[in-house]
């Protein structure tokens, strides 16, 4: 039955967008990170994001991590900055041990922007943070 289903609680795993120096091509780009802050390392960390508003949709983006380490982070995905008039969201889903977890973090609409940094842990930069 529903109720006796437990659905366990994501913490201490985050999204950030980050806005970086890209050395290749001389220009300033947000990509999107995860983060995992916990002492165990993720396995099989599937992400889909798109992005959405009343009229509009993106395409799905789905990219496979094999294992994401401990107090570690990887890049998701380059986000272009059309995109932040639309609300973005991360549906990320992993095992840690024998249990799957699974958590949707969502950029409201002009949410992301320079105005709206933060320190982000782990990666010593500043950027959007979803917890």
């Amino acid at each position: 039955m529903k109720r006796d289903i437990e659905i366990p609680v994501v913490k201490d795993v985050y999204v950030a967008v980050v806005n970086e120096y890209n050395d290749i091509y001389k220009t300033q780009d947000w990509n999107a990170y995860i983060i995992n802050n916990k002492d165990v390392d993720l396995e099989m960390v599937i992400i889909v994001t798109d992005g959405y508003s009343e009229t509009k949709t993106t395409s799905k983006f789905r990219k496979k991590i094999d294992v994401l380490p401990k107090k570690s982070y990887a890049k998701i995905e380059l986000i272009q900055e059309e995109l932040f008039a639309l609300n973005n969201q991360f549906k990320v889903s992993f095992f840690e041990g024998n249990q799957m977890f699974d958590k949707t973090y969502l950029f409201r609409k002009n949410t992301i922007n320079l105005k709206a940094l933060q320190p982000v842990p782990l990666m010593d930069v500043k950027g959007v943070l979803v917890k």
